[in-house]
């Protein structure tokens, strides 16, 4: 079965800073219309930098619509047309302080997609040399080591709410066969 909709109509309803929205009429398999609402991102770059004693560095974040501290690995936003591997380093030091001499790519996430065309690359870190973090000027983040199979723990048990940061601590677990 052929489950492609078609787009009919696109129409921009907001264009901000960061994401653009669009109330989209499309056409359904069985021929009749429905309409999305599709939050268009310029994309993101999320990395699990792990050091080679096995301990995994994420950032502790004020997350706004969530009124709360999240516990991350370290991510950012492309800007549009920006290379991801580019932006994965850029990224890593200025949210960690660190560069990598390996980089391991991950593939793939959609964190969103019933409603967002988000697409995350992830990256595995290795190989870490440490610097200065500099944040940009509105992050506030706080540098957080630990044992990887900790992380791996509270990606399972609940402890880890981020949806990137679950999947790519799973994935680089299973990578470097730590599951």
């Amino acid at each position: 079965m052929e489950l492609m909709e078609k787009t009919l109509t696109s129409k921009l309803v907001y264009d901000g800073g960061l994401l653009k929205v669009h109330y989209d009429t499309v056409e359904l398999i069985n021929g009749r219309t429905s309409w999305r609402e599709v939050i268009r991102h310029p994309g993101a770059v999320v990395m699990v930098p792990i050091d080679d004693e096995d301990n995994i560095y994420l950032v502790r974040q004020y997350r706004y619509p969530y009124a709360k501290v999240l516990l991350e690995v370290p991510a950012g936003k492309l800007e549009y047309g920006e290379d991801h591997f580019e932006a994965a380093k850029r990224e890593l030091s200025e949210e960690i302080g660190a560069e990598a001499r390996e980089w391991i790519p991950m593939g793939e996430m959609l964190p969103t997609p019933g409603f967002c065309d988000e697409l995350q690359h992830v990256y595995l870190a290795r190989g870490l040399t440490f610097g200065q973090m500099h944040p940009d000027e509105d992050e506030f983040l706080e540098r957080v080591k630990m044992p990887l199979s900790e992380a791996v723990e509270m990606a399972i048990d609940g402890r880890l709410e981020d949806s990137k940061t679950v999947a790519s601590i799973l994935r680089a677990a299973g990578r470097l066969k730590k599951l």
